[in-house]
């Protein structure tokens, strides 16, 4: 791809977060002349007033799909970070004619009619239920603190990011993937496994990826959080696919 070649991109966030994360990163791309589409999945971020009982894993599915239609999108790179990785799986999986190139980038992964919940022990799955039927009525996951999830340990940067997480809607834990193909359905596919350092939630998906026939792994020396902290080198890396 040359620098005169616009490309169409489209990022999907991770849990708690939305597509404000992604806002240093599109600009970058953006004034080199290409396409981005950051959504924002339903009930979160701007979106989060949106929340409710019946937002599955599938709904963040067809968030990216309807996307795609009206859009008409062709031709895309298509991103997904952290729980986004569950998302462009299931995007692949129903329109891999739109889809160009397929990125996981410390993206989580789950086989198929497996659950993120189903890769979790039951005891840990019991304690985030009675935490989310505590302090969000049992409609969502309150976000962590940032620094667990790879921001640095700083007043402002954490000030800044707590005050964007969101609670994530507990249904998409619990909702199985349902894949009619293979994982990635053939297309291209780059798997960024941030290592610095490493976050061990995504530790099995790390192992699911390397598993994969065709994939290429590649190891991001970013924390977790390299959208926000690192959205120049992901240009960079974007703009050689």
């Amino acid at each position: 791809m040359t620098e005169h070649t616009p490309t169409t991109f489209v990022l999907v966030h991770g849990a708690w977060h939305g597509g404000w994360v992604w806002q240093t990163l599109a600009e970058h791309l953006r004034q080199q002349g290409h396409r981005v589409y950051t959504p924002t999945l339903t009930g979160l971020g701007e979106r989060s007033h949106l929340l409710n009982e019946n937002i599955t894993l599938d709904t963040f599915i067809t968030d990216i799909v309807n996307l795609f239609k009206w859009e008409k999108l062709n031709n895309v790179v298509l991103l997904g970070h952290s729980f986004g990785g569950l998302v462009i799986s299931g995007v692949a999986d129903r329109v891999p004619e739109s889809i160009r190139q397929l990125i996981y980038l410390d993206g989580f992964l789950v086989e198929n009619d497996q659950s993120p919940f189903d890769t979790l022990p039951s005891k840990a799955v019991e304690k985030l239920k009675n935490i989310a039927a505590t302090q969000c009525n049992g409609l969502a996951l309150p976000a962590p603190r940032p620094v667990l999830l790879g921001y640095p340990d700083d007043e402002n940067t954490t000030e800044t990011i707590a005050g964007l997480l969101t609670p994530h809607p507990i249904g998409t834990y619990a909702n199985k993937l349902a894949l009619h193909h293979p994982l990635g359905n053939y297309l291209p596919v780059t798997y960024y496994k941030c290592t610095n350092p490493a976050y061990d939630p995504v530790a099995q998906s790390h192992v699911l990826a390397k598993k994969q026939q065709g994939w290429s792994i590649v190891k991001l020396p970013t924390s977790h959080a390299a959208p926000f902290t690192h959205p120049h080198l992901l240009a960079d890396l974007l703009l050689s696919f």
